[in-house]
């Protein structure tokens, strides 16, 4: 440094004994030895360098997770055509429809998977943005940090990127055609719509995945024999879901007819393609419920499609326990099963771990605990020591006993409505423990014999109940344009016309309960003494 120091100073020198005469006397130069200060970004570069590795890292990583678990759908056939409007309000799509019955959409569905996922995806278009749209607002409310979300969604995808291989080719074209169908699509910055589609399908099987999903919550009841008016098979179920309100007010009865399997009824909301409550035109109903045991799985069918199957296959109980026995779950659950022979059975599954049944005759309750072989799993003793299941199951097991034999349709939603906790003691509107939490987001009474839904208007079960005559509903030549009459109801329930859910809706809407919620510690009375395994 000093001597190049020294030889600056002497080309300075030397320049200026050559040229013009200075004006003044030189500048000084930089005392002899002096070090020159490095800049504030030489000094830093590689703080700097690191920080800027620290800030791509993520991006380069969601970036690459985006490219390595991409979903790509399947070939399909084009579908072209759009619905057209019909008399009263019916919209109209080749032999597909939608219509409004009350506050309910009923819709006809039918062709081969491409024709029912454009249909699906065109006829529903509006429903499914809200839908998809408030189970966005959902997350964001849940997890308002955005790079927390993007983790999220990153784990997510890397953990489920093989989801769409337990689905059967079918049910992939389906999908991929629904999601031509929906364009434009407001919501491909998240992820491409068949990704999307694929993920929302599976939904059901994701949320029971993380240990406090708000599946965790339905109750239901089979009437065989003398237990029922007239000796029919009726299968009574609310579907507690707390997903946002829009799946309460939008909800829809979809009947499908597949090419070569029997037609079904499918009570759920627009844009799903499987099925969580349903029954089908031979007689067979069934309803899942949300359990927890054994380890959840990435890889398996997703219930909702393990269900629709079902319907679309099995006669009765012992058609569909062999195809749920054939099946690998994602996720443990609980189905129960009727048929319009009177057959009732609780089906127990989880990943692994072999089909557990259980036969029930007469009064038949099912909330949300294992009674099987896996009773005695860590979760489900969780799910008894903290959730409302307890609670729930002994009022229920209270109102059955106290039932009458020849039960009606009327008896059980009055069943399905019961806001008390046991014993008749009174609880607070909305409380979880209760039978009826207001947080149905729909209730159906399913007559097998009859071929007869009665399917809940909202809010809640505090609307009216709707019949849906599947018996003429689901014949191949029924024309809805030749069917404009409204649907028999059963009236509403006077919570409605008390002004207290008004005043609960003005309060808030409050839940008690619930997870770390009962107050039960020990299992119901009728545990173990009703539905049995058949001798």
């Amino acid at each position: 440094m000093k001597a190049r120091a020294g030889s600056s100073a002497g080309a300075a020198s030397g320049s200026a004994a050559s040229g013009p005469p200075a004006s003044g006397p030189p500048a000084p130069g930089p005392p002899a030895g002096a070090l020159r200060r490095p800049s504030r970004l030489a000094r830093h570069r590689r703080k700097l360098v690191a920080a800027a590795a620290l800030l791509a890292a993520p991006v380069l990583a969601h970036l690459g997770i985006g490219a390595a678990t991409r979903i790509e759908p399947p070939p399909i056939r084009a579908v072209a055509g759009e619905p057209a409007a019909g008399p009263a309000g019916l919209r109209v799509l080749g032999p597909a429809y939608a219509r409004r019955r009350g506050r309910i959409l009923e819709a006809r569905l039918a062709g081969s998977p491409e024709e029912i996922g454009h249909q699906h995806g065109r006829l529903f278009y509006p429903e499914m943005v809200q839908n998809e749209d408030t189970l966005h607002e959902q997350l964001r409310r849940y997890v308002p940090v955005a790079p927390l979300r993007w983790l999220l969604m990153d784990l997510s995808r890397l953990q489920f990127r093989g989801v769409d291989e337990g689905m059967s080719d079918g049910v992939r074209r389906e999908i991929a055609a629904q999601a031509r169908a929906f364009s434009p699509d407001p919501f491909d910055g998240v992820l491409p719509t068949y990704h999307r589609f694929i993920f929302l399908q599976s939904l059901y099987d994701i949320a029971l995945s993380f240990e406090h999903s708000p599946l965790i919550g339905c109750t239901s009841f089979a009437l065989t024999g003398a237990a029922s008016a007239g000796g029919h098979a009726v299968l009574a179920r609310n579907f507690d879901f707390e997903a946002g309100p829009v799946f309460d007010e939008g909800k829809a009865v979809f009947l499908v007819h597949e090419q070569g399997k029997i037609p079904y009824a499918s009570v759920s909301w627009p844009g799903l393609v499987g099925a969580v409550t349903g029954m089908n035109a031979a007689g067979l109903a069934l309803v899942v419920h949300g359990g927890r045991a054994g380890e959840p799985r990435a890889a398996g069918e997703p219930v909702v499609h393990t269900m629709r199957d079902v319907l679309g296959r099995a006669r009765g109980v012992d058609e569909a326990l062999a195809i749920l026995e054939a099946r690998a779950p994602m996720v443990s659950h609980l189905v129960m099963l009727v048929d319009a022979a009177g057959e009732a059975a609780i089906a127990e599954r989880a990943p692994g771990v072999p089909l557990h049944a259980r036969r029930g005759r007469g009064k038949v309750p099912l909330t949300n605990h294992f009674e099987g072989p896996l009773a005695g799993d860590p979760r489900n003793r969780r799910v008894e020591a903290e959730t409302s299941t307890h609670a729930r199951r002994r009022r229920l097991d209270e109102r059955l006993a106290a039932l009458p034999d020849g039960a009606t349709v009327e008896a059980a939603v009055d069943v399905l409505r019961d806001r008390r906790g046991p014993g008749g003691a009174p609880l607070p509107l909305g409380d979880r423990r209760a039978i009826d939490a207001l947080i149905a987001t729909h209730a159906v009474v399913m007559d097998a014999t009859a071929r007869v839904l009665w399917v809940s208007e909202g809010p809640h079960l505090a609307g009216r109940f709707l019949r849906f005559d599947l018996a003429r509903l689901l014949a191949p030549t029924f024309d809805p344009a030749l069917d404009p009459a409204e649907p028999e109801a059963l009236p509403e329930d006077p919570l409605l016309t008390s002004g207290d859910y008004a005043a609960w809706k003005r309060a808030g809407s409050p839940h008690a309960g619930g997870e770390l919620g009962s107050s039960a510690p020990g299992p119901s009375a009728g545990d173990g003494e009703r539905g049995r395994d058949a001798p």
